[in-house]
């Protein structure tokens, strides 16, 4: 029996996507052209992006909002993982997002995203105030505004609902106690309060950059 997390070396990591990547090649060009930017790094993994099309899939999703969709990897991913599930994407470039709905264009796909520019927080309470609701969340957006949009999503969500939380690892620089930086200081905070959080689920999934789910009880 392994004790903890088995050690992932890049040849293992290669091993995986062999024998379970089902990355369509609609979404394979997408990723491809997202790597030669120079915020690359700021998109999800493949595997993780099958992963959350198959917790869609499970939940019988229908609605899906998400908090910072760069160019649109992780929305292609759960539309084309949920033919019928209504996506709305928040995010402040045009320039990122014009790539993403190119390639949701392409996928055919784009009729059921609605894409919102502006600053996340206000789009946010927008759609509380007009009575949005959603069955899962994902924010993958700017980290020192991690506990805000947590709440922000934990109103938006409807009980039994979803809210999936990337980058909570930060290359493990949450365990570097000499890293002071505030994108890592704003993550370790996040992490202590949705853990503290009687209101959810949770459990933390070392998939990516880490991936906490938290279902609203």
């Amino acid at each position: 029996m392994t004790k903890g997390i088995v050690e992932v070396s890049a040849d293992l990591y290669r091993y995986i996507l062999d024998v379970s990547d089902r990355e369509p090649e609609v979404l394979a060009r997408l990723r491809e052209e997202t790597a030669g930017l120079r915020w690359s790094a700021m998109q999800i993994s493949r595997d993780q992006g099958q992963f959350m099309g198959l917790i869609a899939g499970l939940m019988g999703a229908k609605s899906y909002l998400e908090i910072g969709t760069f160019t649109g990897y992780s929305a292609l991913a759960l539309a084309l993982a949920v033919p019928d599930l209504r996506l709305t994407c928040c995010d402040i470039s045009k320039e990122w997002t014009d790539i993403g709905r190119r390639h949701w264009e392409a996928a055919g796909v784009a009729e059921r995203i609605t894409l919102h520019l502006g600053p996340a927080l206000e789009t946010l309470e927008t759609l509380r105030s007009i009575g949005e609701r959603f069955d899962l969340c994902f924010i993958d957006a700017d980290k020192t505004n991690g506990v805000a949009y947590y709440e922000a999503a934990m109103a938006l969500v409807r009980p039994g609902g979803l809210i999936a939380l990337d980058n909570v690892l930060w290359g493990g620089s949450v365990i570097d106690e000499d890293d002071r930086s505030e994108d890592t200081l704003a993550i370790r905070a996040l992490n202590r309060h949705v853990k503290q959080d009687s209101r959810v689920v949770i459990s933390l999934v070392p998939i990516g950059d880490g991936l906490t789910l938290a279902v609203k009880r």
